[in-house]
């Protein structure tokens, strides 16, 4: 049995500092629930503060949930449940009108009104954003400032369950291991850019989510559909989080060129540079093929103001010398956003009691097999409110933990394992490379790894490594090119694959695809 040196009580456990944790965090509090939220980083160490291009919200001009909807299901590549997508989508009003009341502010055009742009796969502009390309910050900065309690340097270790669900949860905080004893837990912890030696993803993006639901006996999906942002800064020799240049770029009128100046999307796609991201993303990565570089341009000169408009952007652009003004702006796809994760409804629910997920971490069937720009923050908005009303189903039950067992999982060498997962599973696969990284996998997996820097690293890499193994299986079954998810091999979409791959730990602990795949469990209401 472990040691536990501390131990607490709430109502409600969320696990994650970004839009949907403190999003559904507020909405309980709200209802009376006790609430704790748990934060490994500090306060802006989540996905929401990076992103940039705004929150997709259906226009009240020109616009309206059916085109917002069909778009969303085009990008979705016939994985998307249309009625999520629906549900979703028809709560994004209120969800930006609750933000508002908390102060969040969103740039204006010259009429006064909110100011809107259109991104790739959108057929109309409905993109609002914040700061010109600060949209994450804005809204992690009202979210912040709405004075919730958070323990921040605490990491989520494991979910302890029993016959009615969840019990408690056992974490890792400056006071060593401790226990919340709680009957409901939210899992908001973002998604796994950090499988992959480059990402726009901040470094605590460790997959920690996917690997704690799948321990408590949740089921999982999608995992295959990595979304790979088409226009990350390039830099030589760049690995870690990588500036991403925002879509909303190109929806300005910036074009990706290659070396010799010829556009890179023409005869591509019907919207040319503002095309899907898988579709842009796998065009890119044609051409640098077939010229054998490691990255295009983004010719983003035509754009007045782009200073103004892009003050992030040009920052960064900036601080790598070079100046998109009266530069071409060197880009190459990146690891960006998981577009599966924890099975849930569109309240979060989970096929565990008491088990609740919110925002990059869920599978809600939203995003299907490519995630349509801009509707990331808007999930995170709109479930984790729900998600947070939820969690009062589970008012009542007193759960305590009574026993924990030694907190020691498989982990393997997190550079080894970048480096396979980009060599392997990334823009584009086969089954020969998924076989090498499975292969290489199992064997780093019989070697002893390098002693961590802290136990928070040795619980992300084990996160990392039970993710890893996850995905590969998924990305192995899916014999077709659906979405972002590319097999050279299988080049086109298989009508007998319209349909998620659910995934939940076997007996012995490993990540294994249920009998029957057509059949997603219905998560569980409490």
């Amino acid at each position: 049995m472990t040691s536990l040196g501390w131990e607490a009580e709430a109502d409600l456990v969320v696990i994650g500092g970004g839009v949907a944790g403190l999003t559904a965090a507020r909405t309980a509090s709200l209802r009376g629930l006790r609430v704790l939220t748990l934060s490994k980083g500090g306060p802006t160490d989540t996905a929401t503060q990076y992103a940039q291009g705004g929150i997709a919200v259906v226009a009240p001009q020109g616009d309206s949930v059916e085109s917002h909807v069909r778009d969303t299901v085009v990008a979705g590549a016939g994985l998307c449940d249309p009625e999520a997508v629906r549900s979703i989508v028809e709560g994004g009003g209120a969800a930006v009108a609750a933000l508002t009341d908390l102060g969040a502010v969103f740039d204006l055009g010259r009429d006064g009104q909110i100011s809107r742009t259109r991104e790739g796969g959108h057929s109309t502009r409905r993109i609002i954003h914040a700061g010109g390309d600060a949209t994450g910050a804005e809204v992690q900065r009202a979210l912040n400032a709405a004075g919730l309690p958070v323990l921040f340097g605490a990491a989520a270790v494991d979910i302890v369950t029993g016959p009615e669900g969840v019990r408690g949860v056992i974490a890792l905080s400056d006071r060593g291991f401790g226990v919340v004893h709680t009957p409901a837990v939210l899992l908001a912890t973002g998604g796994l850019g950090q499988l992959y030696a480059c990402s726009t993803n901040p470094a605590g993006a460790t997959a920690d989510g996917v690997a704690l639901a799948l321990r408590a006996g949740a089921v999982v999906a999608d995992l295959e559909f990595v979304q790979f942002h088409p226009t990350v800064l390039f830099t030589p020799g760049g690995l870690g989080r990588r500036p991403l240049i925002s879509e909303a770029v190109r929806g300005e009128g910036a074009i990706l060129v290659d070396h010799e100046g010829d556009s890179v999307t023409a005869g591509v796609h019907p919207r040319g540079d503002l095309a899907p991201r898988d579709v842009v993303s796998r065009a890119i990565a044609a051409r640098m093929r077939a010229t054998g570089t490691d990255h295009v341009y983004l010719d983003a000169r035509a754009i007045d103001d782009f200073a103004q408009r892009f003050p992030t952007i040009t920052a960064s652009c900036l601080a790598a010398g070079i100046d998109p003004r009266t530069a071409l702006i060197p880009v190459a796809p990146a690891a960006h956003y998981q577009c599966g994760g924890v099975v849930t409804d569109t309240s979060g629910r989970t096929t565990v009691p008491g088990l609740y997920a919110a925002g990059e971490v869920a599978r809600t069937g939203l995003h299907g097999a490519n995630r349509l720009a801009s509707n990331s923050l808007l999930e995170g908005l709109v479930v984790g409110e729900r998600a947070g009303a939820a969690a009062a189903e589970r008012t009542g039950i007193r759960a305590r933990v009574t026993e924990a067992t030694p907190l020691s999982f498989p982990r393997v060498d997190r550079n080894a394992l970048q480096a396979l997962m980009t060599d392997h599973a990334a823009v584009v696969r086969d089954a020969d490379g998924l076989r090498s990284a499975v292969l290489r996998l199992l064997q780093l997996l019989r070697t002893e790894p390098p002693a961590p820097a802290t136990p928070t690293a040795a619980l992300e890499d084990a996160a990392l490594t039970l993710t890893a193994r996850t995905l590969l299986l998924a990305a192995t079954a899916r014999t077709e090119t659906r979405g972002c998810h590319t097999r050279s091999d299988h080049p086109t979409p298989r009508p007998t694959l319209t349909h998620p791959l659910p995934i939940r730990l076997g007996p012995d602990a490993r990540p294994q695809l249920l009998t029957d795949p057509t059949a997603l469990p219905v998560p569980r209401a409490s």
